[in-house]
């Protein structure tokens, strides 16, 4: 249902009578996610859809559309949040960064070390510092609800060799989305970066106009892309695959005080629910990509850290070259490195 004005609501319950004038209080919200049922943000949004309609007692009802309906691509989506056709949309770092850069900031390689310390982050007060900027940018149209993951961590994965170190990576074709710093982080590591679009990317292993591709488990088998040729993966854990949630702002601040903190609290449930979707479903991941030919290599702390090494100068392309970008890198650094240490006395202490 199209965002309704209060006006056509008004005249809607006078043409209709008094039995529809409850009709009129309840609010639709149309939420989208341009992937499929298979992916972390359906997920996510069976349990935010749940979760609202049955806290609000039926006053707020979902619609999820969930492929390309509503909307093919993150601009167009966002378009579509801030003009109120669209009251909820998920993105990756990737479709968002053309309105926000600094969201890439999730994509800078190896910072964060693991899922806890991740989720620690995502759940704290740098989310919040991301909000505001956001709706800064937006010019208060946009607002960011939360962050959670939709693949799990991206490892480098290709139809052609083994990769142990950085040189093994030279001269792939490796696929990127259209934004800066992943073409950045491929370039720097030796490899050509070949900006294809998602739905496009079985094709392209299949005739070898990409070589590899950067995604979690969980994505390359939703995909079937080892049917496309891809045989290798390294799990270096380079980055976390983020998922940005947005809402319309104007939307949000229409909602009564009572349901609107209820949408939040749906946030906070569908977050907690995309944490948990990859890590269940890459078990059988893994062990379907093996059963159909694949190799997977972890790479020694040495090899790892050769990476870690190789990496270092997109860290400062990001400073010099994304829009706040210095500010933004020492904010989320100070995040990770606040949740890693509690992270580390937790561990301790249940060690003891």
């Amino acid at each position: 249902m199209p965002k309704t004005s209060l006006t056509a609501l008004v005249a809607a319950a006078l043409l209709a009578g008094a039995a529809t004038v409850a009709a009129a209080q309840e609010i639709t919200l149309r939420a989208t996610a341009t992937s499929n049922t298979e992916d972390e943000d359906y997920d996510g949004l069976i349990v935010f859809k749940n979760y609202v309609e049955n806290a609000s007692n039926g006053r707020i009802a979902v619609e999820l559309f969930i492929g390309t309906q509503l909307c093919a691509t993150g601009e167009e989506c966002l378009q579509g949040v801030a003009d109120g056709s669209i009251d909820v949309f998920i993105s990756t770092s990737g479709g968002a960064a053309g309105l926000f850069p600094y969201i890439q900031v999730l994509d800078l390689p190896y910072l964060m070390s693991d899922d806890r310390v991740a989720e620690a982050v995502l759940t704290g007060d740098f989310v919040r510092m991301l909000r505001q900027m956001a709706l800064e940018d937006s010019g208060g149209l946009i607002r960011l609800m939360t962050i959670g993951n939709t693949g799990g961590w991206r490892n480098f994965a290709n139809t052609q060799r083994r990769v142990r170190t950085p040189a093994d990576l030279a001269g792939l074709k490796l696929r990127t989305v259209p934004a800066d710093l992943p073409q950045q982080l491929v370039s720097t590591l030796g490899a050509a970066p070949t900006p294809i679009p998602w739905p496009e990317l079985f094709t392209s292993l299949q005739t070898g106009v990409v070589e590899g591709t950067a995604n979690g488990i969980t994505d390359i088998m939703n995909m079937k892309f080892p049917e496309a040729g891809l045989k290798f993966i390294t799990l270096d854990g380079h980055s976390y695959v983020g998922a940005f949630w947005w809402m319309g702002e104007e939307r949000f601040r229409a909602l009564p005080d009572d349901l609107r903190r209820i949408v939040v609290d749906g946030f906070a449930e569908l977050q907690q629910a995309t944490f948990a979707s990859p890590k269940r479903k890459s078990i059988q991941a893994y062990a379907d990509f093996v059963a159909a030919g694949g190799d997977i290599y972890v790479p020694t702390p040495e090899e790892k850290a050769a990476f870690q090494a190789a990496v270092a100068p997109v860290y400062d392309w990001f400073r010099a070259n994304v829009a706040r970008g210095p500010e933004v890198l020492a904010a989320f650094e100070a995040a990770v490195a606040e949740a890693q240490a509690a992270v580390d006395a937790a561990r301790a202490a249940d060690l003891n």
